[in-house]
């Protein structure tokens, strides 16, 4: 099993930062690929952005040249540096560990709120 704990999110003004951090705990040398996920109010959840153990990244277009992740492994943690962000970014977001064999995990979620 693995456990995720997230951090970071906030109330921002547009155009303001925020950075998210995802520490990982427990069997992570299964986990294949980590990512950050968005849900707002009445929407599905959605893939904002993903790094595999490679460091290979994948973005949503809504967030491309303006979010970027990155890992940490000395700290087993995901960063999620958000920029320029708009009141649409806003939504609670969830850290996910994808192990080997397909097996996801979450984390708790952590509000990000932008205001216009």
């Amino acid at each position: 099993q693995v456990q995720l704990v997230e951090s970071g999110g906030g109330l921002v003004q547009a155009g303001g930062s925020l950075r998210l951090s995802c520490a990982a705990s427990g069997s992570i040398f299964s986990i294949s690929a980590m990512g950050w996920y968005c849900q707002a109010p009445g929407k599905q959840r959605e893939l904002v952005a993903a790094i595999t153990t490679t460091g290979t990244t994948n973005y949503a277009d809504s967030v491309k040249g303006r979010f970027t992740i990155s890992r940490d492994n000395a700290k087993n943690t995901v960063y999620l540096q958000m920029n320029s962000l708009k009141p649409e970014d806003t939504a609670v977001y969830y850290c996910n560990a994808l192990m080997f064999g397909a097996i996801n995990y979450w984390g708790q979620g952590t509000q990000v709120t932008v205001s216009s």
